[in-house]
């Protein structure tokens, strides 16, 4: 097959006008390696740029809206004296050819750079030394939606091309949206309807700001993870009732962050379907749907398109092998790198906090390890 007739290689345009050169995004992920103040990195600009150059646009690394909310070594967007380091990231972007969109998020109970760990009630992670966050009350909740807003506005003034609410992952969104962590009775909670509520009023919000401020084409898009394990906790059939809030939302994107592409639902639909198609073939004639996961080549992403989605986002295999784009337009997929070696770190301009961060969690990248001679 000629690279011109991959789909992969289509160009694809948003409805407000953002025009990509390819169907395939740098997914966003955590790197840890902004400054300690919040401020964008050096490193932070060197590993951007090296990836930017074959995709049509880089997802950033979420960044906090609030330092209550802030992830250790994440970016900020909570206050105007990040905007030159912001300007910064996206015209590194944006010069390789890439549209660059700011992904924004709370933490809620994962983290916080003040210590105020907070969440939709008093539940901690599951995890050893976890904090018992304490439950927002609903006089709070405005100063959130207004700092979403807020970054919105310094995304827009920074040059970016767009901003994508991190609603996933288990962060304060996903923490409101979930029947687990949710166990309010006021408009927040009690329902399945008003455990959106946080959700659907952040992004009217973040649009009311963008479309007052923006003098360019500026998308607005919603990350969501469309379920969880345990017992209660968010199923698929939780997930479609909320993209069909998030579709009549007016969203320009709805982005799935999954695993692997191919992974089918728990419970609450059809298991005998991947996750994405479902999501497609209901929402895909209305709005992009982004699909993540598993996709390791170029071959990868051909299957993974078939289930109709739009747009790729691709996120390890963007850190193990800069030049994917490049040596996939070559029609030189056996020459794509898919693990890392010791020896990595300085030849693929990965900053040092993401390479300790890669290096303490086995598994997450595929190491190739030799042999002493």
């Amino acid at each position: 097959m000629h690279t011109s007739d991959q789909p992969i290689f289509a160009p694809f345009e948003f409805q407000r006008g953002l025009r990509l050169k390819n169907r395939i995004i740098m997914a966003p992920m955590t790197h840890m390696s902004s400054n300690p103040d919040g401020s964008i990195s050096e490193q932070e600009l060197t590993y951007y740029m090296r990836r930017a150059s074959g995709v049509s646009m880089v997802i950033t690394a979420a960044t906090w809206v609030s330092e209550a909310g802030g992830l250790p070594g994440a970016a900020g967007a909570d206050r105007d004296a990040f905007i030159p380091g912001l300007r910064r990231l996206a015209s590194s972007i944006q010069a390789q050819g890439a549209a660059a969109v700011l992904q924004i998020f709370h933490a809620g109970r994962q983290s916080s750079r003040t210590g105020d760990y907070v969440s939709a009630g008093p539940i901690p992670e599951d995890k050893e030394g976890a904090a018992i966050p304490r439950e927002l009350t609903e006089a709070e909740i405005p100063a959130i939606i207004r700092a979403f807003g807020e970054a919105a506005g310094r995304a827009v003034d920074a040059g970016f091309d767009g901003v994508e609410i991190h609603g996933g992952n288990g962060n304060l969104l996903h923490q409101f949206f979930s029947p687990y962590t949710n166990r309010r009775n006021d408009r927040y909670g009690g329902t399945l309807r008003k455990r959106m509520a946080l959700a659907l009023a952040i992004i009217e919000e973040v649009q009311r700001t963008v479309r007052s401020r923006a003098v360019k084409p500026f998308i607005v898009g919603y990350r969501l993870s469309p379920e969880e394990p345990g017992t209660p906790g968010i199923t698929m059939s939780d997930t479609l009732a909320f993209a069909d809030a998030l579709t009549d939302s007016g969203l320009d994107y709805i982005h799935i962050s999954l695993n692997d592409f191919r992974s089918v639902p728990r419970r609450g639909a059809d298991s005998s379907r991947s996750r994405l198609s479902i999501m497609q073939e209901r929402y895909g004639h209305r709005i992009p749907i982004i699909g993540v996961g598993g996709v390791h080549t170029p071959s990868d992403a051909t299957l993974a398109m078939q289930t109709g989605i739009p747009l790729l986002a691709v996120g390890r295999q963007l850190v193990m092998e800069p030049d994917w784009m490049k040596l996939a337009a070559e029609g030189r997929e056996g020459k794509i790198k898919t693990t890392l070696t010791s020896n990595d770190q300085q030849l693929l301009d990965i900053p040092d906090s993401m390479w300790s961060l890669i290096s303490s969690i086995p598994g997450w990248f595929p190491f190739e390890r030799h042999s002493e001679k």
